[in-house]
């Protein structure tokens, strides 16, 4: 009974540094699960900013130019860092819309490029 008491008065405080040594690597999951999120959203808002331009550019006499109405269609944050290419066809248009994911990960700051394609029939 004695040694018992004895070892439990020793490991006090275990359990706090055992959690110490495990919440960074917690941290670190739990950037990469919201980095993965962004990645997703980027992708959504470039079938987004695609399918708009696509559309604007389907009509005759637009409204806005392509690309202007397609980074209106995104998310401010994203928008900014997007890119629009057109491809004609004889009774189509296709818009290419391409987004910088951007990173929440320190240290990270290249993901690479969400890109989407849309293809509209013209008037």
């Amino acid at each position: 009974m004695r040694m018992e008491l004895n070892r439990r008065r020793h490991e006090r405080g275990q359990v706090a540094i055992e959690y110490i040594g495990f919440i960074p690597l917690l941290l670190i999951v739990g950037l990469f699960a919201i980095q993965l999120g962004v990645a997703a959203y980027t992708v959504s808002q470039a079938g987004t900013g695609a399918r708009a331009a696509a559309r604007m550019a389907s009509f005759d006499t637009p409204a806005l130019p392509p690309s202007v109405a397609g980074r209106a269609a995104m998310s401010s944050w994203l928008a900014d860092n997007s890119q629009f290419r057109p491809s004609w066809g004889f009774d189509d248009v296709t818009y290419t819309a391409r987004v910088k994911i951007p990173s929440v990960v320190p240290g990270v700051d290249d993901w690479g490029w969400a890109e989407r394609s849309t293809t509209m029939p013209r008037d």
